[in-house]
């Protein structure tokens, strides 16, 4: 029964990676889209948003029914409160290109991204992305010391969020308050997926430990 049990837990963690994966293309197709200002990308981001709810949603109800009939306690208890809380990290991060490809789907054909921000906004997306990707592997490799290495890609996300707002404060920037809020947006939603990919990580580095990191959580 146990041995059955943890095949279960097993492929839970099987699909939470899948799932980062599917978060890992949208983060890259949404930013195509706003960059490129291509409304064909962004509705593509935008109704692949059902898939990974639906993920979420299988994942739900397989941590449902180990709790139900298997009754799991301690470390086994703490795993699946675990993978609840990371199926719900994850969602939230395809949510946030959803909102990333809205904004590249409201401007076409213009470009969201103002010249002045572009460097920016292109660099948060790829250290998003990057970040996504590092995430399913710590995922799969339950690899506590990669988790603990994605702290620092966060405070390279955090230095490029202030200069976000430098560059909309800035006497310089000349492209107006709707392209700041656009920006303003932008920013928080690259930083958000940032933030989640760390709750992910921190909550992999407690399954396997059973101690909370001491790292930013969101």
């Amino acid at each position: 029964m146990r041995a059955a049990f943890h095949e279960d837990l097993e492929a839970v963690f099987t699909d939470l990676a899948d799932i980062c994966d599917s978060v890992e293309q949208a983060v890259a197709i949404a930013t195509t889209a706003l960059l490129q200002a291509d409304a064909g990308l962004a509705e593509q981001v935008i109704s692949g948003d059902a898939r990974i709810d639906a993920a979420r949603e299988a994942v739900e109800e397989r941590c449902f029914e180990l709790l139900t009939l298997q009754a799991p306690v301690a470390g086994d208890l703490r795993v699946v409160v675990a993978a609840l809380r990371m199926v719900s990290d994850l969602e939230r991060m395809g949510d946030l290109s959803v909102h990333v490809a809205k904004i590249a789907r409201l401007r076409v054909p213009n470009i969201a991204v103002p010249e002045g921000a572009r460097a920016t906004i292109s660099r948060m997306a790829e250290v998003a992305e990057a970040m996504v990707t590092r995430t399913a592997r710590i995922i799969r490799g339950r690899d506590v010391t990669e988790a603990s290495a994605l702290a620092i890609d966060d405070e390279e996300m955090d230095r490029l969020r202030r200069s976000n707002f430098a560059e909309m404060l800035g006497d310089e920037w000349s492209y107006g308050i709707e392209a700041a809020v656009d920006i303003a947006l932008l920013g928080r939603y690259y930083e958000r997926i940032a933030d989640h990919a760390v709750s992910v990580a921190n909550r992999v580095v407690y399954v396997v430990t059973g101690e909370k990191p001491h790292l930013a959580d969101a």
